[in-house]
């Protein structure tokens, strides 16, 4: 199971790596040398998603992934149109730091009768949107502001409410194309006063900032972009 993995993992102090592919984002004549590419990196899971997704290759590219790879594979949906059976897991997202009644329960409830026709391991998650210097994605697609950077105290309350809701996952995500990553204080705050695992992704730019995320906490760190653009992302 791949939740359980994750625990024993944060148990063991051994620090996760998701690499975060878009399909409105993938270029498929390309997406053989981005698996080797992948294969090559510390990576250990695979998500697969956005948060708006018109493509309709997301069953294509899982297959192709699937092939060539044998890291486990996690949908990352925006909405329920993102499910695929195709996938080993599915990230059950609740957008904790918003207060638009579809990303807190509507899209959940429209999901079920999908999922129930899958053999995904649905692990709930705590989504929780942080300022990154620009209107990301997330932002404008949910219509939801993002908790205020300078205020961990908040950041923590809202992880430690979607724990006692019983959230398996905190997600602190600055969002695609973020001009600044989650700061560094938050995570190391959020990582000591909650008892799930934490992810942090967003405006992730170089393996240093990846080991500042460990270092502070962060038990599963995502990239994307920065990692597909840069050939050299791990050599320095």
């Amino acid at each position: 199971m791949i939740y359980n993995d994750i625990l024993s993992a944060k148990k063991e102090g051994r620090k996760l790596l998701a690499v975060l592919l878009d399909p409105d984002k993938i270029d498929m004549n390309v997406l053989d040398a981005l698996i080797l590419k992948i294969n090559a990196s510390p990576a250990t899971h695979v998500f697969v998603g956005g948060s708006i997704v018109q493509a309709t290759i997301i069953d294509e590219l899982i297959e192709r992934l699937k092939h060539k790879t044998t890291l486990p594979i996690v949908l990352f949906p925006g909405n329920p149109s993102q499910i695929s059976n195709r996938a080993d897991a599915i990230l059950f997202l609740t957008l904790l730091s918003g207060r638009n009644p579809d990303y807190l329960i509507e899209h959940q409830v429209n999901a079920v009768p999908i999922l129930k026709q899958t053999k995904l391991e649905i692990i709930s998650t705590g989504y929780i949107l942080i300022e990154s210097g620009t209107q990301t994605a997330v932002q404008r697609v949910s219509k939801t502001e993002p908790l205020a950077r300078e205020n961990s105290d908040y950041v923590l309350q809202t992880a430690q409410a979607g724990e006692f809701i019983g959230i398996k996952l905190i997600y602190l995500e600055a969002g695609s194309g973020a001009q600044w990553a989650v700061p560094l204080e938050m995570i190391s705050k959020v990582s000591q006063n909650i008892s799930v695992p934490v992810i942090v992704g967003g405006g992730i730019r170089s393996k240093k900032a990846i080991d500042q995320a460990y270092q502070c906490g962060a038990d599963m760190v995502v990239i994307g972009t920065a990692f597909e653009n840069d050939s050299d992302f791990f050599n320095f």
